[in-house]
C-alpha cells in the first residue's frame, strides 16, 4: 500500500470518522525492556522504537506473500494503532519468544511484533502493563544531524515514554509512507538512522505547516483528540 501523506489532512491519525473504522481494527505491539536495575535513557528508547517499526515495515515478512503481510495490511486499512507495553526478566523472555524483531539501541531493546486484533493480544503480551511507562535522560540529547531524519515531539505535549514511543513510532511510519521506493530502499540499507527530538516551541509553527508528514493523534490516551504529537522530518521530504 503506497501512502503519502504531506500534510495533517492526509495523516491516517486524524480523528473525524472515515471508513476506516468500520474495518476490523488491528495494533501493533511493542514492548519495551525495563530492568529495574538498569532502565534505558528514554530518547534511546524512543529512536530505537521508532526504528523497531521501520524494520517491521522493510521485513520481507511484512509484504507481498510475507507471513505477515496480511496482518500489517489489516493494520494498514484500518487506525494505525501502536501500543508499548513494557517487561523485565521472564516476561522479556517469554516476549522474545513470540515472532517479532528485537531491535537494540545503546541503552534500549524494543520487540516489536506483527499486527493483532485489538481484543486479540497473545496472552504473554496481554499481561503486560501498558501504563505509567516513564523514563529519563541522564543528560540532555545532543543536537540532532539534521543530515539524517529527525521525529519532531510537540514541546507543548506532556507524554509519558510509553505514549511517547507509540508517537514515535507513528512518525516514523509516516516518513516511509510518504518516501519513493528507492527512498525506503536507502534508508533500510543505512540502517535506518534517525533522530527523536523535542522541538522548540518557537520552530514548532512551521514545522506542522511545512508540508512535511504529521501525527495527528486519535486522543485514546494521555492527550486530546486532533493534538499534532510529531512531526516527521526527513532530508528527502524537505
Amino acid at each position: 500500500m503506497s501512502r503519502v501523506p504531506t500534510s495533517p489532512g492526509d495523516s491516517p491519525f486524524q480523528t473525524e470518522r472515515h471508513s476506516r473504522d468500520e474495518a476490523p481494527q488491528f495494533v501493533l505491539p511493542l514492548v519495551v525492556r525495563i530492568e529495574r536495575s538498569a532502565p534505558p535513557a528514554r530518547t534511546d528508547a524512543l529512536e530505537t522504537a521508532a526504528r523497531a517499526v521501520l524494520l517491521l515495515l522493510g521485513d520481507a515478512r511484512a509484504a507481498g506473500d510475507g507471513e505477515w503481510a496480511a496482518a500489517v495490511r489489516d493494520w494498514e486499512d484500518a487506525r494505525i494503532r501502536k501500543v508499548v507495553r513494557r517487561a523485565r526478566g521472564a516476561e522479556w523472555r517469554r516476549a522474545e519468544a513470540l515472532p517479532g524483531i528485537t531491535v537494540t539501541g545503546k541503552s534500549a531493546e524494543v520487540r516489536v511484533f506483527p499486527p493483532v486484533p485489538l481484543d486479540g493480544w497473545p496472552k504473554d503480551l496481554a499481561k503486560l502493563q501498558v501504563s505509567g511507562t516513564e523514563l529519563d535522560d541522564p543528560e540532555p540529547p545532543a543536537g540532532p544531524d539534521r543530515a539524517q531524519p529527525v521525529l519532531w515531539l510537540n514541546p507543548d505535549l506532556d507524554m509519558s515514554a510509553g505514549k511517547a514511543m507509540a508517537q514515535a513510532g507513528h512518525g516514523a511510519q509516516l516518513a516511509w509512507w510518504a518516501l519513493s521506493g528507492e527512498q525506503r530502499t536507502a534508508w533500510r540499507e543505512a540502517g535506518f538512522p534517525l533522530a527523536v527530538r523535542t522541538a522548540d516551541p518557537a520552530d514548532w509553527a512551521g514545522l506542522t505547516g511545512g508540508g512535511l508528514p504529521v501525527v495527528r493523534d486519535a486522543g485514546f490516551t494521555e492527550i486530546a483528540p486532533g493534538s499534532c504529537t510529531v512531526v516527521a522530518d526527513h532530508p528527502a521530504l524537505r
